[in-house]
Order: C-alpha cells, then sequence, then structure tokens
C-alpha cells in the first residue's frame, strides 16, 4: 500500500502548517502528498470559509514545497484542465518533474467550481468541460511525448510546439483521476493510471463506478495498469484502531494507494506523526 497525504487545501492563510505536513510526510516515508487546484473556491454547502478565495496557485507552490523535500511525490486531488491552456499546463507539470527529480503526479478533473472559471477562465456545460478535459490531456500526452507537436481539435491547437525538457518520469507522470461521473470514469479506465472515486453524495454503489473504470480499461487494453486510490476524503480525529480498520478495508478492495486526509488542525502534525508509526508499517 502506498499513502498520499491530502486534507491540506491551498489557502494562503494555511500554508505554514502545510509546507510543515508536507515536510514531515516526506521525513516519515509517506510517498505523495496532494493538493486541491483552486483559484476561487466560493461558499459551497460543505466549505464555509471567509478567506476561501484567498488561495496559492498550486503547481508553484508544489514546486516550492518540491526544494524542501527529498522522496515525497507531489501532485493535485486534482487540476481541472479546462480552467487553463492545457498546453501551459504540460509545461508547468514537466518543470515541476524536472526540478523535483521525478516526482509529479498529474491529477485530471474537469472542473466545478464556477466562480473561479467566472473569474479566471470560461465555464461550460458539463459535456463541454469533458469534452475540453479529454481534448485537452490528449494534447499534454502529444506534447509529453512527441518531439514535436501540430495539433487541430475542437478547442485547442497547437503549430510545432517543442516541450523540452521532457519529463523525468516516463513516459509522463502518473495520472490521477478523482472524479465520480460516469463520462470520466471511462476516461479514467481509458488514461488513468491511479483512480480515486468519492464516495461522498452518490446513491450508486461504489463497486459500480469501479467497474465502469475497469471495462473502459478493458476496452483500452490496459485493465493491468489501473490502480485504485481508496480512503475518506476527510478523516475524523485521528484514531489508531478506526485509521487501521480503513486502511484494512482498502487493502480488502485490492486498492493500492490510500488517501490519509487527517483534520487540518492544531494537531495535524501530531496526527501525521501518529499515522506513520502506528498504521503505515504495518501494510508496507
Amino acid at each position: 500500500m502506498k499513502f498520499y497525504l491530502a486534507g491540506l487545501g491551498n489557502w494562503f492563510n494555511d500554508f505554514t502548517l502545510i509546507e510543515k505536513a508536507v515536510i514531515e510526510a516526506d521525513k516519515l516515508g509517506f510517498d505523495g502528498a496532494v493538493m486541491p487546484d483552486h483559484y476561487m473556491w466560493g461558499q459551497t454547502e460543505w466549505m464555509h470559509r471567509p478567506d476561501s478565495n484567498v488561495t496559492l496557485e498550486t503547481w508553484i507552490a508544489l514546486t516550492y514545497l518540491a526544494g524542501k523535500t527529498e522522496q515525497i511525490k507531489l501532485g493535485t486531488l486534482v487540476t481541472p484542465i479546462p480552467f487553463r491552456p492545457p498546453s501551459i499546463l504540460a509545461k508547468m507539470v514537466s518543470t515541476l518533474d524536472v526540478l523535483s527529480g521525478g516526482r509529479a503526479v498529474f491529477g485530471v478533473g474537469a472542473g466545478w467550481s464556477q466562480v473561479e472559471f467566472d473569474g479566471y477562465s470560461e465555464w461550460d456545460e458539463p459535456k463541454v468541460r469533458v469534452d475540453k478535459t479529454e481534448e485537452g490531456l490528449k494534447l499534454m500526452i502529444d506534447l509529453w511525448t512527441q518531439e514535436e507537436v501540430s495539433f487541430k481539435g475542437d478547442f485547442y491547437q497547437a503549430e510545432k510546439a517543442v516541450l523540452e525538457p521532457k519529463t523525468v518520469q516516463q513516459p509522463y507522470p502518473p495520472l490521477l483521476f478523482g472524479g465520480r461521473k460516469h463520462r470520466m470514469l471511462r476516461l479514467a479506465g481509458k488514461f488513468g493510471d491511479i483512480v480515486y472515486i468519492p464516495q461522498f453524495g452518490e446513491s450508486e454503489p461504489y463497486g459500480e463506478r469501479k467497474k465502469i473504470v475497469m471495462m473502459a480499461a478493458k476496452k483500452a487494453n490496459r485493465q493491468n495498469k489501473v490502480a485504485f486510490m481508496e480512503g475518506p476524503m476527510m478523516m475524523g480525529a485521528y484514531n489508531s484502531e478506526e485509521s487501521i480498520k480503513q486502511v484494512e478495508m482498502a487493502t480488502e478492495s485490492d486498492a493500492k494507494y490510500f488517501l490519509t486526509s487527517l483534520p487540518r488542525n492544531e494537531k495535524f502534525i501530531e496526527s501525521i506523526q501518529s499515522f506513520a508509526q502506528d498504521v503505515i508499517p504495518s501494510f508496507k
């Protein structure tokens, strides 16, 4: 089992704690750390912060954290591809991978925060956002894997584009999908290396959504290349017995990754240390 630290956020007011947490997780043997990628969160039913729009640019923050760490992989859960020009995003991710010595993880998403798209990009209906996600990801993969790219899609174009240096990880950094709707699940099976399926707010059983991923993976002849990540999007106060139970459940489900989303409070660093001591050694 590989353990990824989450629950970090990308709010400026929390960054001192986030930095300490990622550095500590690196020292303690966590395999990865992932941050959300939002410029503006707005106000949602599940999150009310007066500073919800006071954020850091996540890929720049991750590159900064790469300079403070040695082994831990760094990425997003997830990046909305339609939010930025995909070719520029591909360059950003490759830069992190090069400067970190091959530690980037690219989280793939279609976007959900209309307020940030209205402010910085262009908001579209769900079908168009997923269309842009698939086309944008194809362009990014071309840039990561080809010497020169000419690309003409419905939404994105490139003419003799060169992306150098290439990523350290070959053919490109792991793709982490974090969607739960059917079309994104099919894209996860077609392209994903790691698949996290959120289990909140859905009546459809988790197992059925997992089947959708694997059917798409089988169709693409890559069913052996998809690994699942499990674990709650937000854990309660750290409890060793409960944490062990959650990891055991993920293991029984044949997950290869566990999302460790401990509460980001005054005991955050202590909880990370306890989890690393009480839980991780039994599942490595």
